[in-house]
């Protein structure tokens, strides 16, 4: 099993969520993120003062996937969330050891 997290624009949720729907992912985790990268901030205006927002609002993904289906998931996401421009986010894949459902006890690829 591969669990993967993706860092992606706010306005990407909707587009990424019917893109992973499409491949038949119907269960996902999202957080409110902040952060920045290359993208390093940017200034704004209030009430005539200018000052540097360090920490874009982005969203993370969290979701586990059989092996065999973490490639098809990586690609819809970047697909989905991909505009061309500096910002769009990241895609970590990580290796799980184990899955364990809370109410049934199942373990392993059945209980994702």
């Amino acid at each position: 099993m591969k669990k993967i997290e993706a860092i992606i624009k706010p306005h990407a949720l909707d587009a990424v969520k019917e893109a992973l729907n499409g491949i038949g992912i119907t269960g996902m985790t999202i957080s409110e993120v902040k952060g920045y990268g290359r993208q390093k901030g940017h200034t704004e205006v209030y009430r005539g003062a200018e000052y540097v927002v360090d920490f874009i609002p982005k969203i993370k993904l969290e979701l586990v996937v059989a092996d065999d289906n973490a490639e098809r998931v990586a690609d819809g996401i970047r697909q989905a969330a991909n505009t061309g421009r500096i910002g769009d986010g990241k895609i970590f894949i990580l290796p799980v050891d184990d899955v364990i459902r809370i109410r049934t006890g199942e373990r392993g690829t059945s209980a994702v």
